[in-house]
Order: structure tokens, then C-alpha cells, then sequence
């Protein structure tokens, strides 16, 4: 899909909200040289751009301190990757080479978010922080009342950018991206785990209080809120006015956030979900705790297929045009058919891989809990 506004926001343009719909479907063209911030984009779909040909080789691998939950950042060359030991890390995207490290506090599960020449991040101790993506200087730092391990996310506002984060305060907070000074704030009455994604003019996100919850972009008002009858640690991906996620209560949901109400649900697997989905134009991909991938037609919710590995997915996955990526608790990284379910290659890093593949500039990135990010690359094709 070609689109004029496209997402620059890793180079400094963050004003594109016409990316949000062309990320929602691959494009035959060679994929995105970014992958700026959790799932992709703002609508946290987590489909990328491009396709990649099987089988995968290995680029290069990065040790960064401590274990690897959060998901990578890609932009300008560069990977963005945090980890256990409370540091954010850029990375050569071409050859793993360390450029610069910066602390940004105790332990980060937080994913990156590169935006308007900065990253930011959240911690384990409460903070939502701004540093230069071009150098690691701290910009700003914003003290939230708990815990932050949800991505950060970013939306326009009349006064410029905000950064949205949730916490285990409760809230949602709008942080004016230039200052680090609240725009606004919102208090859900539980924690809030997951990132909050940003779609048709609305903050949508799911909470501890077994409900997803649809704002205002400038003023962080309730416009609706769905009870979908589990809590929602993982992120809910928004397209048109449908959010869809899963929450602890074992079951995946589509929720019309016009209507207020649950179009479907998918009650398969008996475990809870931690995952956050895939959705592309047909399909909804999530992981779940009975160790396996689910994909699901969008518009009903029924079961297309399952694919089982051999431990907990709460890596949340990414399509990149045929193809599904997703880490599991097994220690693989999985590619599977998109079509079919069938496996099409595997990995084995060997620790649990619960963090998310970033897929960009023809490389599928993804960190393990033995400390190290990985970068792989299709390999080249035999006579």
C-alpha cells in the first residue's frame, strides 16, 4: 500500500497519523527500514511491511547486560534495545556493534519508542524517560507513581507530541514530549500493563480491571469502556473501531469501541493470554500460556488453526507478508505460515524468548532472556 504521509517518526516526523492505516496490511514493496516502537506502530498491529524468504540466517548477537522482555526498536540504522540491568542500548543495525548506553533506571521490560530524534522508555521504578537517540543524553525524566513495563506510545496534539504511558498507578499518562511535563492524565482504578494504543482519534487500552478503555487524545476523557470479563496484562491492537486482545480470563475478545460492545470471543486454549495480537486485513494472531500460537478470522472470531511449541507464548507476534514470527518460552524464535499454520523454520537461542521480533530493513530482531539480541537475515539463495 502506498501512502503519501508515510511513518517517519524514527527520523523526526511524528505528525503521520495516515501511517496507521497503511501499517495495517504488508506491502509487496521491500520492507520499512523502521520499526520505530512496540508492534510497529501506533495502532499496535504488529504487521510488518515486506517480505522475508525463508530460511533465516543469523546477522549477528548482542549481549546487553541483563535479560531481554521488552521488544526492540528500530530507526535510522539503528536498534534501540533495553534490558534487566535497567540500561537502554543503541545498537549498528548492520552489524550489532554497540554506539551508546544509558541508564534509565532498575529493570526495563518496557520496549522503546523512537520518536522525533528521541527514545523513550519506561522502568521498573516508575519513570518514563527521554533520551537523545543520535547521543543516549538524558532529555527529561517523568516520575509516575509505579511501575511502567507497557511500551510507550505517541500521539499528535494542538501543542505538538505527547507520549502516552501506563503505569501501575493506574493511569495513563500524556507527557508533553518536548518538556516531560503532564498533559493529562487518566486513572483507570487498576493497574495498567499493557501499551496503549493510539487509533481513529482515541487512546484504547485494556487494564487489571477487566475492561478496555477508549480516551480522547487531547484531553484523556473517557469516551468508552467495555467490561470483557478478564484482565488485560497484554496490549490491545486497534483497526477501524474494533480493539481486540486477550486477558486472564482465557479468552481473546473483539470489541467495538463505537458500540460498546463484544463482537466476538474466542474461548480456545484454557490458559490466560498475555500476548498481544497480530491483526491484519482477515486475521487475528495472538500467543497463549498452553504454549500455543492461535490464528483467528477476524470478523468471527472462529479458529483457523493453532500451532504448538514446546513452552508459554507470551511473545506477541509479528506477520510480515505470508509469514508469522513469535518467540516462545521453549527458547526458539518460530517462523509459521501465515496460510496454513504449519512450521516454516525455528531457532533455538536456548533461554525463554518472550519478547517481541521487531521486523525492518530486511532483518527479524528479537532478544532472549540469556541477555543477548539477535538479528537475522534471509539467506542468500542457493543455485
Amino acid at each position: 500500500m502506498k501512502n503519501p504521509l508515510s511513518f517517519l517518526c524514527g527520523l523526526g516526523l511524528c505528525a503521520a497519523l495516515a501511517w496507521q492505516a497503511a501499517a495495517a496490511e504488508p506491502a509487496s514493496s521491500p520492507g520499512s527500514a523502521d520499526w520505530p516502537m512496540f508492534r510497529g506502530g501506533q495502532d499496535l498491529c504488529g504487521v510488518a511491511r515486506g517480505n522475508l524468504t525463508l530460511p533465516l540466517k543469523l546477522r549477528w548477537t548482542a549481549a546487553v547486560g541483563g535479560p531481554v522482555k521488552a521488544s526492540a526498536a528500530i530507526a535510522g540504522g539503528r536498534v534501540y534495545a533495553a534490558s534487566g540491568d535497567g540500561t537502554l542500548r543503541a545498537l549498528d543495525l548492520a552489524t550489532g556493534a554497540p554506539v551508546w548506553t544509558a541508564h534509565a533506571g532498575e529493570s526495563i521490560e518496557s520496549s522503546p519508542l523512537v520518536c522525533g530524534g528521541a527514545v523513550y522508555v519506561g522502568s521498573s521504578d516508575g519513570n518514563l524517560v527521554a533520551f537523545d537517540a543520535a547521543t543516549g543524553a538524558e532529555k527529561w525524566r517523568y516520575a509516575c507513581g509505579d511501575k511502567i513495563l507497557g511500551a510507550p506510545n505517541w500521539t499528535p496534539l494542538a501543542s505538538g507530541t505527547g507520549i502516552l504511558a501506563g503505569s501501575y498507578d493506574n493511569q495513563v499518562h500524556c507527557v508533553d514530549a518536548a518538556t516531560g511535563k503532564a498533559v493529562w492524565t487518566y486513572d483507570s482504578g487498576n493497574y495498567v500493563n499493557g501499551a496503549p494504543a493510539v487509533a481513529g482519534g482515541r487512546v484504547v487500552f485494556g487494564g487489571c480491571d477487566a475492561k478496555v478503555h477508549a480516551l480522547s487524545v487531547a484531553e484523556g476523557k473517557l469516551l468508552r469502556e467495555i467490561d470483557v470479563g478478564g484482565y488485560l496484562a497484554g496490549s490491545c491492537a486497534v483497526r477501524g473501531a474494533l480493539a481486540y486482545g486477550g486477558h486472564y480470563g482465557n479468552q481473546v475478545v473483539c470489541a467495538d469501541l463505537e458500540a460498546g460492545k463484544i463482537v466476538w470471543r474466542f474461548t480456545g486454549g484454557g490458559q490466560p493470554y498475555f500476548s498481544s495480537p497480530a491483526v491484519t486485513e482477515t486475521r487475528v494472531v495472538i500467543g497463549c500460556r498452553d504454549k500455543k500460537l492461535y490464528c483467528l478470522d477476524r470478523q468471527t472470531g472462529a479458529l483457523v488453526w493453532a500451532f504448538a511449541t514446546q513452552g508459554t507464548v507470551d511473545s506477541s507476534p509479528t506477520v510480515c507478508g505470508g509469514t508469522v514470527f513469535t518467540g516462545s518460552g521453549d527458547g526458539r524464535l518460530y517462523a509459521v505460515d501465515l496460510a496454513t499454520g504449519k512450521q516454516l523454520w525455528a531457532y533455538e537461542i536456548g533461554k525463554a524468548v518472550s519478547a517481541s521480533p521487531a521486523v525492518a530493513g530486511g532483518l527479524v530482531v528479537i532478544g532472549s532472556e540469556d541477555g543477548s539480541v539477535y538479528a537475522f537475515e534471509s539467506a542468500p539463495a542457493h543455485p
